[in-house]
């Protein structure tokens, strides 16, 4: 079984001690950070494979932090309880969001979640270099032709469409803000933009439901969309 790493950056001890103690009951390598510029630096050196981030932290703050360790999920544990500051945050590329104070048998279950949807994404979303396709179940796109296949079935996609649904597909299973899916795809479709998003999308769910019948893209409230594996 994988030993999972975990990275606590968290400059209060009492909840650093807490929360490392409890990781490593449950097995997982634990690193520790006490600010937001020590856990950069550990995670250019030794990324993790999830981040557990109090906001209020010296150095690199906790929300500039989230900008800079894309890649990596990361679960905000802070005392912020107003919800824009939650939809915020998740905007900015968090996973998830926990309240202090809270339960630690809800910490552990959140980060178990998350750690088994991100290798069931890893397990089934496929790139082969060579032809630039990314797979999730029985849907194949393949970004050079921008077509999207089902066993024999088959529908074409715009450039823009491609780039929006190769993204979604190699995050399956998690959600993905809108201005993440803006910044990633911005350079070679300058045509989406944040009005014509929600069309693009539109208009890849129609296509994905000719080859099954089945809604693959979910619109995650606050948030943005998700692609869903059946």
């Amino acid at each position: 079984m994988k030993k999972y790493s975990i990275l606590i950056v968290e400059d209060d001890l009492n909840i650093g001690d807490m929360l490392q103690e409890a990781l490593e009951m449950e097995s997982y390598s634990v690193r520790r950070a006490y600010s937001g510029t020590e856990a950069l630096m550990i995670v250019e050196n030794h990324k993790p494979d999830m981040i557990l981030l109090d906001l209020m932290i010296p150095g690199i703050s906790g929300e500039e932090l989230i900008g800079r360790v894309d890649g990596v999920m990361t679960i905000v544990i802070s005392a912020k309880s107003d919800l824009s500051s939650k939809i915020n945050l998740l905007k900015k590329g968090a996973s998830d969001y926990v309240t202090k104070p809270f339960a630690i048998s809800e910490l552990l279950a959140r980060i178990e979640a998350h750690l088994r949807l991100a290798d069931a994404s890893g397990n089934n979303a496929v790139l082969s270099e060579g032809k630039s396709q990314v797979c999730v179940g029985n849907i194949t796109l393949d970004n050079s032709l921008f077509m999207v296949t089902n066993g024999k079935e088959r529908v074409n996609l715009t450039r823009t469409e491609a780039a929006i649904l190769g993204l979604l597909m190699h995050n399956a299973n998690r959600p993905i803000g809108r201005s993440t899916i803006l910044d990633r795809i911005s350079d070679d479709t300058p045509d989406c933009t944040e009005r014509s998003l929600k069309q693009h999308v539109s208009n890849v769910r129609k296509k994905l439901r000719r080859l099954d019948n089945i809604d693959h893209i979910e619109a995650i409230y606050g948030i943005g969309f998700q692609y869903n594996e059946f």
